[in-house]
């Protein structure tokens, strides 16, 4: 019956509910060697942000095979680390003039940081460039805040539901997510404003303090700050 009202209620939400692989836990990732500085932390959140808006302007590219909200999560991190050639900007619909004049400066990485987003910890302690939603939260970042005033942009929302758990990202003027369906008519992407969201008729994904859904704000391990 629990099961049947979550899946309800999410369906008017438009977010596929996923099964993780173990509950949340109050873990929390290890600082990273190949962290960062705050520097390159401010350029990746501008890649990062700038890539999930284009994927809602533009819509997914085939490249974003893993469809899900983790799945957006895991594709702009590696996008965002990667080398913005000539070749990758126009493959990104990035290479026109009033493109490139919005265009975050380039990221200037060593080799093991360009590999970051194919390195995520899952939860049973292996590597490798898939991970999933919990995961990511609970092996690959830390934990912010409750309270959404401290979220920057590429911070990600988490949700649990006892067996179900949701990723929404944080991109400052709006929430983007994936519901983890995909039709010929619908790309599975959504964007809604912070206000509509704390306002939601479903209060379970309201974004504050007081709901118990909502866990909090967490930040990838390998960002400073």
């Amino acid at each position: 019956m629990r099961r049947r009202f979550l899946l309800s209620s999410a369906a008017a939400l438009g977010i596929a509910l996923m099964r993780p692989a173990s509950a949340l836990t109050p873990t929390q990732a290890a600082p990273d060697p190949d962290a960062l500085t705050p520097g390159q932390s401010a350029i990746f959140r501008a890649w990062f942000a700038r890539i999930v808006d284009q994927q809602m302007r533009r819509g997914p590219t085939p490249r974003w095979t893993q469809r899900d909200c983790a799945g957006l999560v895991r594709f702009a991190a590696q996008e965002a680390l990667r080398e913005h050639d000539a070749r990758w900007l126009k493959a990104n619909g990035m290479n026109s003039a009033a493109e490139a004049s919005r265009l975050p400066p380039e990221l200037q990485l060593s080799e093991r940081q360009r590999s970051l987003a194919n390195r995520w910890t899952r939860i049973d302690g292996s590597v490798g460039a898939y991970a999933s939603a919990i995961a990511l939260v609970q092996r690959n970042s830390r934990f912010v805040s409750r309270d959404v005033n401290q979220a920057l942009p590429g911070d990600l929302l988490f949700f649990d539901q006892g067996d179900d758990q949701h990723l929404m990202i944080w991109l400052d003027r709006y929430i983007a997510y994936h519901t983890g369906t995909v039709t010929p008519t619908d790309s599975g992407l959504r964007a809604v404003a912070v206000s509509d969201l704390m306002q939601w008729k479903d209060s379970r994904w309201q974004p504050f303090d007081g709901n118990p859904n909502f866990v909090g704000v967490f930040r990838f391990a390998f960002l400073t700050p």
